[in-house]
């Protein structure tokens, strides 16, 4: 049995929003990071509109990346009514797609969910009132429930969580505060620090936020919009070790 690596680098990046004139803008950045890191994970937004056209474009370059790759979805993959075509069109270009289901790589875990809004702290939305608050608060509930599930299934003494929405407010800062219930959940954060394996989130969405923040527990989250990344780093991706 060969052994584990003491140290896995991932590399992440989220908010590539292809669009159908974006043919080959990532085949060279994805061929970068094959040489760079032991495994890339996508972290929502991968299509401007969740349009066929623009998932196969962005399957076409993921060809270049000769590591693994994981990925979830991201609320502009939904625009279309279609995130199932999304995601078997990237599955079928190699992508494992997080959700119910958790891998594990080179030693280490991996669990992931869109996640949801909702809001941070005090200002979480409750569930109290009217039905399409209730529903609402549900929809949030669902994801955080779906990455606890995924992240209890691991048992692995390293997990990376991958998101697209944030699970604190520390990544989303330098966003106007009015939409920073818009950009993610506290609950995604409280079923992250039920686990003692997590050593890293990652997450997507907040193109104006901060890179690096933590969750209450202490785990440390980076927010990998390409945007954010790249004007922390020069570069579109993180490299994060584990």
């Amino acid at each position: 049995m060969s052994e584990r690596p003491d140290t896995v680098t991932i590399a992440a990046i989220g908010d590539l929003h292809v669009t159908e004139s974006s043919e080959h803008r990532y085949r060279d950045l994805f061929a970068e990071i094959a040489e760079k890191a032991d495994v890339l994970a996508l972290c929502g937004d991968l299509t401007n509109f969740g349009k066929t056209k623009e998932a196969e474009i962005l399957a076409e370059d993921l060809h270049a990346c000769t590591i693994p790759i994981v990925a979830v979805l991201g609320n502009h993959d939904y625009e279309c009514g279609q995130p199932e075509k999304v995601a078997h069109i990237l599955h079928g270009a190699g992508v494992t797609m997080l959700g119910e289901q958790a891998v594990e790589i080179e030693g280490v875990g991996f669990a992931g969910v869109k996640g949801f809004v909702g809001g941070f702290g005090r200002g979480e939305l409750g569930f109290f009132g009217e039905p399409a608050i209730k529903a609402f608060v549900d929809a949030s509930i669902e994801e955080a429930r779906k990455l606890e599930n995924a992240l209890r299934s691991l048992r692995t003494e390293r997990v990376v969580a991958v998101l697209h929405y944030a699970p604190v407010v520390d990544t989303v800062e330098g966003e106007p505060l009015e939409i920073f219930p818009f950009l993610g959940s506290s609950r995604l954060a409280d079923a992250i620090d039920r686990f003692d394996n997590v050593k890293a989130v990652v997450h997507g969405h907040a193109h104006r936020g901060v890179y690096r923040g933590t969750t209450p527990k202490g785990i440390p989250v980076y927010n990998c919009a390409q945007f954010v990344v790249k004007a922390e780093m020069g570069r579109a991706y993180a490299l994060i070790e584990v």
